[in-house]
């Protein structure tokens, strides 16, 4: 098969979509054929050097695929050739074949297509575990979700707005945060010239803050919790290291955690097993029935992925990028 390789690390043009063995499922492994991959900020870090896979996980690039099964395991039930589905990767995606874990797999919605699909397993499962299984998000309750306009914050909107929350979100421009306040968010602020503590201490604090930023954001973020509020991390955008004001969070007897979800184990509470069996049972039918669709920028071939890259650096991307996996493979000049 053909797949993304990274010779070497560096920039966008360090990726080389060359024929790779085809990989082989094992006991409880499905075989998949992909339709779309799509572009998240760890795969930009996996292709710098800065995020290696986990043991035992392909070096290909790629956190989310969709596609249809192929081959079915040893031991595998409940799944057949040719299903529609979608999944959850620790790498592997930036190709035309994929191994799987079943409890990593996900039926596609019905009403979604096939390539929309791959956007929806590493926001969903993001999203999910921090926002509701993690803080405990329930209708009533106000959510503040930085990077209103990306791949996370275009989705969590949404299913905060499902579950009957009150959104906030910061975004980077005018036309960003009416896209915004279209897809659900209450209150949307303009990061660059406007205060965000202050628009949330209008209505009493956020309950929750989903954050993508890290060292920067972190005593704001403190600030703008209401009492006994969730500040959950899953990013490092504004900074790795931050001084944590212990004083704050013993006066609004907050709680701080930060989640990275591709070293997660398998299995045991809380793993990649129980989150997938929750997106599927609470946000997959949000999918089939309108409530929540896949926000997409731009869609590029699969070995274009270097030109997607880019795009996500420059900026200016508002929701995902999606990798289209061209069916016939000859007719893909590789690079």
């Amino acid at each position: 098969m053909y797949a993304i390789t990274l010779p070497s690390f560096g920039g966008p043009d360090a990726m080389r979509w060359a024929q790779v063995p085809d990989p082989v499922p094992g006991h409880g492994e499905v075989l998949v054929d992909v339709a779309a991959s799509a572009v998240n900020r760890a795969d930009l870090l996996q292709r710098q050097g800065h995020y290696p896979p986990p043991d035992g996980v392909s070096d290909v690039p790629g956190l989310e695929c969709s596609g249809t099964i192929a081959e079915l395991g040893a031991g595998v039930t409940g799944w057949e050739p040719g299903q529609r589905v979608c999944a959850l990767l620790a790498g592997g995606g930036y190709a035309e074949r994929v191994v799987v874990p079943t409890t990593q797999l996900m039926p596609v919605p019905d009403g979604v297509g096939l390539v929309d699909a791959a956007g929806i397993p590493e926001v969903a499962c993001t999203v999910w575990s921090n926002v509701v299984m993690r803080a405990g998000l329930t209708a009533g309750r106000t959510l503040l979700v930085h990077g209103g306009s990306g791949g996370i914050g275009t989705h969590a909107i949404q299913v905060a707005s499902a579950l009957g929350a009150t959104v906030a979100t910061t975004a980077g421009s005018p036309d960003r945060l009416a896209r915004c306040r279209e897809l659900g968010a209450a209150i949307a602020v303009d990061h660059r010239t406007a205060d965000f503590v202050a628009a949330l201490r209008e209505v009493g604090g956020a309950d929750v803050i989903l954050d993508n930023m890290g060292a920067k954001y972190l005593r704001k973020n403190l600030d703008a919790l209401a009492p006994d509020g969730w500040l959950t991390i899953i990013g490092m955008q504004g900074g790795a290291t931050g001084e944590l004001p212990i004083g704050a969070m013993l006066a609004k007897r907050a709680r701080v955690t930060a989640m990275g979800l591709r070293g997660r184990p398998l299995d045991g509470p809380g793993g990649k097993a129980d989150i997938v069996r929750e997106v599927t049972e609470h946000v997959l039918p949000m999918y089939a029935d309108g409530r929540v669709r896949t926000v997409v920028h731009a869609t590029v071939p699969m070995a274009d992925a270097a030109e997607a890259h880019r795009l996500l650096e420059s900026g200016g991307v508002f929701g995902k990028i999606l990798l289209r996996c061209d069916a016939d493979r000859a007719s893909v000049e590789a690079p």
